[in-house]
């Protein structure tokens, strides 16, 4: 069996031109700088700004990483959509490309729907995938999507396809949630990643597998130091230090400030655009990231610059 993916996974940014198409060659050179610095790549996440690309850009970018070098088993695509056709069409094609796994969201335009219901989106995703589906992660973001991955539902999943469902991100920010995944199923195997890595210290001696990130994009080394030294005798300086760039980022409009500080280190201003309906930041708000992160002596070594 194929090893799983495990410790630091970034829900990977998307930089767009200034007409808001993909910027395809910035996108690879930070898929490199992340996977350089022993990050995994979730690309087409929360953070990617997803819900606003297509079915065929998410394929595109995905191609364009596997030309340029970028192997599927470092790849984690979020292939989750509202139609199911389109959910299945990503997870076919990143199954096909040898993704190390799918992260799927449920479906999450109409709220309020049965546990029967979520569970008939999964099974027809892995019924029409097929043979040679990639391992399915379940994307818990309830706050978001209004869908939430229950303990109830993971059960069935793991009843029905053992071999296929192999794991979540807990998105919800609820230790307790987390927790929950982590007493009822890691112990056979399913991998639960938390979506911040101030989790990571008191999640991993639990069995978490590591964490899915936003903030992987803007420390990735710091991150991963953290999954291989948290027991040992420098762990809680390790986590200490990860907690405060997670901090700053965490402080509000996510997307906009990590693309922003991008843009400083690569010297691209472009890398500062968002498609809409998000915006980038205004120049207040900016000042004051800028501030906080001199003020924890931030860096991103050996960033690629242009």
């Amino acid at each position: 069996m194929t090893q799983r993916i495990r410790g630091a996974l970034a829900p990977v940014l998307t930089p767009f031109t200034s007409s808001l198409e993909p910027d395809t060659d910035r996108f690879i050179a930070h898929c490199r700088w992340l996977a350089e610095n022993h990050a995994g790549l979730a690309i087409f996440g929360t953070n990617s700004e997803a819900a606003s690309l297509t079915t065929a850009e998410r394929i595109g970018l995905t191609d364009a990483l596997l030309a340029a070098g970028i192997p599927g088993s470092r790849l984690m695509p979020g292939t989750g959509a509202c139609a199911l056709p389109d959910a299945v069409a990503l997870s076919r094609h990143a199954s096909q490309a040898g993704a190390a796994g799918l992260l799927v969201l449920p479906p999450f335009f109409y709220k309020g729907v049965s546990e029967d219901g979520v569970f008939a989106y999964y099974a027809e995703l892995i019924e029409r995938v097929g043979t040679g589906c990639a391992p399915v992660y379940l994307y818990h973001i309830p706050q978001m999507s209004c869908v939430p991955i229950t303990l109830s539902l993971i059960e069935r999943l793991l009843k029905r396809y053992p071999t296929v469902i192999a794991g979540a991100k807990d998105s919800s920010g609820d230790w307790d949630n987390t927790k929950a995944m982590l007493d009822h199923f890691a112990a056979d195997g399913f991998d639960v990643f938390p979506a911040s890595e101030s989790f990571l210290s008191t999640a991993l001696p639990l069995g978490a597998a590591g964490c899915i990130s936003a903030t992987v994009n803007m420390n990735p080394g710091g991150i991963h130091r953290v999954i291989e030294g948290w027991n040992g005798p420098d762990g809680k300086a390790l986590q200490q230090a990860a907690d405060q760039v997670r901090k700053v980022f965490q402080g509000g409009y996510m997307i906009a400030a990590m693309k922003h500080v991008v843009a400083l280190y690569s010297g691209h201003a472009g890398w500062q655009t968002v498609r809409p309906p998000l915006a980038r930041l205004n120049t207040e708000t900016a000042r004051k990231l800028e501030g906080e992160l001199d003020a924890i002596r931030f860096a991103m070594p050996g960033y690629p610059k242009g």
